[in-house]
């Protein structure tokens, strides 16, 4: 049965923006999409320099189950929207002090790894992997696309049946886990390392999360041609096709409240915006799902007794990392890179601690090198390299902001030569820094000047016990009856396939499902498709 029809206004899109503007649109709703930048997209930012073209955001393809879910919903696929190649080596890892990098495939390609790196370790891989599958489908069925709106979902048989298996891994940490079956710092790394995608640390990060090991180690690593951009701009003409409405370079300056009807607490009624030619805009609203940063919406649209994150709330949880990005275009290969390339110093818990407390980073540090061009040749000019490196930083939008051409500001350049120096040390590329003919860096200042990150956090709060699952901040807004959030900052969490299932929470609280789970493809009814 088809929902009576809302007018819907989702500010943001970023991918939980498009993926519950797509959703509400295909069931029928009025939805129109507010995006102050140029592109769809978020934080998947793009920059084109040159014949260059980078991704300034997400990189990495997984959880491929999530994104299929979201096609198949909106009466499509991922084999028709999108081409995704399979890498053949998921990450190239380099260490400090090793003499050569070690590649990290998938199955029995991992298991010898492994065992080269500690003798009778493959089998313990294999049980590890085999639990972190496990946990993965218990977080897919029970937990992810829960918002937990209603306490009586934790009572579910369900989960009460796995309680036995889940309290440990909630209450130990991820570092733990795996010390506690390997010894090799680099077996350890490898495990741990994914803790960086969740904005936290093995050490802060619960143990339930060992089910990150079984994306990379066992699903393996794909790629989208075209990128991330390819990939939004793939769901953005979905949600079009639906008849929804996105409007880009236009800025939410308000959300407009009334009286509900039952008088315990104020309704959406309409959002103001400002268009891209600069003109004032008012469109009647049933429901708002402010699909960016939290706790900025709440600070720009609401007046301060109608926030549900509040400043007081937010100051209380841990952002998460914030990140110098540098992209570079190089003349000629470089075959000493893979797609995917991670650098681990050895005194890692030393580097973690200096991203949380906000202290400057050492010279070498642990930092994440892409190499895009390695599998799509459209990314850059013929006889050329893409790289993009990620260097983790302190949440301080005071570190400033990037620039081309070294023109950043001082923190932020000091932080990319040295990423830069440490890149041509490590993997033996003497003559890198001659070689660059294109150069721009981000710093975390404009995380926060570009998506009002809180700040300057490069992916949403941190993976900590305290802020996952139910502890994370909600969903719903507990003062504006109607007003909805989505994304990294709210349930379930970091990422692009949480921030696709953080829309399909928001596009469920806005036709009133309250049943956890993930919504059944088979029921999902669509309005018939148009030309997009």
């Amino acid at each position: 049965m088809q929902p009576e029809p809302k007018h819907v206004v989702v500010i943001g899109a970023g991918f939980s923006g498009l993926a519950s503007a797509g959703l509400l649109a295909a069931r029928g709703h009025q939805v129109t999409v507010l995006e102050q930048h140029e592109h769809v997209g978020g934080r998947s930012g793009r920059l084109e320099r040159e014949g260059f073209r980078f991704d300034t955001g997400p990189s990495w393809y997984l959880m491929p189950e999530v994104f299929e879910h979201w096609f198949t919903l909106m009466g499509s696929s991922v084999q028709e929207q999108l081409q995704l190649r399979r890498l053949p080596v998921g990450y190239r890892t380099f260490f400090e002090h090793a003499a050569e990098p070690v590649d990290v495939g998938t199955g029995q390609a991992a298991r010898e790894l492994f065992e080269q790196l500690e003798p009778g370790s493959g089998a313990k891989l294999e049980s590890y992997l085999a639990r972190a599958a496990t946990g993965y489908q218990l977080a897919l069925e029970h937990f992810l696309y829960d918002d937990f709106h209603h306490p009586r979902s934790l009572l579910r048989p369900g989960i009460l049946k796995h309680l036995p298996q889940l309290l440990p891994l909630l209450a130990g940490s991820l570092h733990g886990h795996i010390a506690r079956r390997f010894c090799s710092t680099p077996a350890r790394q490898i495990l741990g390392y994914p803790a960086v995608f969740l904005g936290s640390s093995p050490r802060r990060t619960p143990a339930l999360y060992q089910l990150m090991s079984h994306l990379d180690l066992s699903q393996g690593v794909q790629y989208p041609l075209g990128g991330f951009a390819a990939v939004a701009d793939a769901m953005a003409d979905l949600a079009r096709s639906h008849g929804a409405r996105i409007e880009l370079g236009a800025t939410a300056t308000g959300i407009d409240t009334g009286q509900n009807r039952d008088g315990h607490k104020p309704a959406v009624r309409a959002v103001r915006w400002i268009d891209a030619e600069g003109r004032e805009q008012h469109t009647t609203a049933d429901a708002v799902i402010g699909a960016a940063d939290a706790r900025h919406l709440d600070s720009t649209l609401l007046p301060q007794q109608l926030h549900t994150h509040t400043a007081k709330r937010f100051e209380s949880l841990d952002p998460g990392p914030s990140a110098v990005l540098l992209c570079l275009g190089i003349t000629g290969t470089l075959p000493q890179l893979e797609h995917h390339n991670l650098l681990f110093t050895k005194d890692w818990d030393d580097n973690f601690a200096r991203i949380r407390e906000g202290q400057p980073l050492r010279g070498e540090t642990s930092i994440y090198v892409c190499k895009p061009s390695a599998t799509d040749p459209g990314v850059a000019p013929a006889g050329c390299e893409n790289v993009f490196i990620l260097v983790p930083a302190p949440a301080a939008a005071a570190w400033g902001t990037g620039g081309p051409d070294g023109q950043g500001d001082p923190a932020v350049e000091q932080v990319a030569d040295a990423a830069i120096d440490q890149l041509s040390r490590w993997a033996k590329i003497p003559d890198l820094r001659e070689r660059i003919i294109v150069r721009q860096s981000i710093g975390p200042e404009d995380f926060a000047q570009q998506y009002g990150a809180y700040r300057g956090g490069a992916l949403g709060l941190a993976h900590t016990l305290r802020q996952s699952a139910m502890f994370r901040p909600s969903n719903r807004s507990s003062t504006v009856d109607g007003l909805y959030y989505a994304g990294s900052t709210v349930r379930p969490g970091v990422g692009v396939p949480m921030c696709l299932i953080s829309g399909e929470l928001a596009a469920k609280a806005v036709e009133g499902i309250s049943a956890p789970g993930a919504l059944d493809p088979a029921g999902f009814a669509t309005r018939d498709r148009t030309a997009p």
